[in-house]
């Protein structure tokens, strides 16, 4: 099994990028950040374009910090965005299989990898092998199932399904959030503390960029040739969909939950 040769449900479309340079340890990754002290070793698995690995190395200095991609793509923008930080390295790795020897890290960390993943147990025994036995593994996932929103509109309905769909019949699991306690159980980890919270899109500009974001990419990502392909929507739909999209970000009662599973745990002793 190599991670390379997975599907990633979103692919690296500007649109997909686009989003993932808004995160930050304060709005995607809370839960690590108590363990983010000086001097701290970090892996960062599935860093995409590098904005909370470049945070973490803000709050680890001068600590290591490694942020690892199976496909180059990300990492030309991880390394830019990185702007020649000596304490931020990026390169490619599996984390089926990862480079580096047993207990190489303090700090092994996650975000929206394990939902995209045929096989999350087996990816969390590796990080957990990587991890120094006082060090902890943390990750977060979204829920896709969970997710909830208002107004209703039966496209928005739809554009869940869709997703749910080609993410499933990529062998990965969109309702990860959930089943991260029972994957890190399942891994053979130790002294899990599993947590949940939440992305909300309420204001004005926050449902422009979310809802914006969503419109482009249904109709021009990796999504939309998986959805066609798979027989999920046609593209007639998926332009319906994108029109939902525009309009539940410009309707002033709009509000959007996005949840998240969250765990932190070590390696057995």
């Amino acid at each position: 099994m190599r991670a390379d040769r997975e599907t990633y449900t979103h692919g690296h479309a500007a649109s997909v990028l686009r989003s993932h340079t808004v995160r930050t340890v304060a709005n995607s990754a809370a839960h690590v950040a108590p363990f983010l002290r000086p001097g701290t070793d970090v892996l960062d698995v599935g860093c995409g374009p590098g904005t909370i690995t470049v945070d973490i190395a803000e709050r680890v200095a001068p600590g290591r910090v490694k942020g690892i991609e199976p496909v180059p793509e990300p990492l030309e923008h991880a390394r830019a965005h990185a702007a020649g930080r000596a304490d931020v390295e990026f390169a490619l790795g599996d984390v089926y299989a990862l480079d580096d020897p047993d207990g190489s890290y303090d700090v092994v960390h996650a975000h929206q990898v394990l939902q995209h993943l045929t096989d999350p147990v087996a990816a969390l025994r590796e990080m957990l092998r990587v991890c120094r036995p006082d060090g902890v593994v943390a990750v977060r996932d979204a829920d896709y199932a969970a997710m909830v929103w208002y107004p209703a509109d039966p496209r928005l309905d739809h554009w869940l399904e869709v997703y749910r769909g080609v993410a499933h019949g990529n062998g990965a699991e969109p309702d990860a959030g959930r089943r991260l306690l029972s994957w890190a159980r399942a891994a053979g980890a130790a002294d899990v503390v599993a947590t949940a919270s939440v992305w909300c899109y309420a204001t004005p500009a926050d449902r422009q960029w979310w809802g914006g974001m969503w419109a482009d990419r249904i109709l021009r990502s990796a999504i939309t040739r998986q959805a066609v392909a798979g027989g999920h929507a046609d593209q007639t739909q998926l332009e319906g969909i994108s029109r939902a999209w525009c309009e539940w970000a410009a309707d002033d009662d709009g509000w959007f939950l996005v949840p998240h599973g969250e765990v932190v745990c070590r390696p057995a002793r």
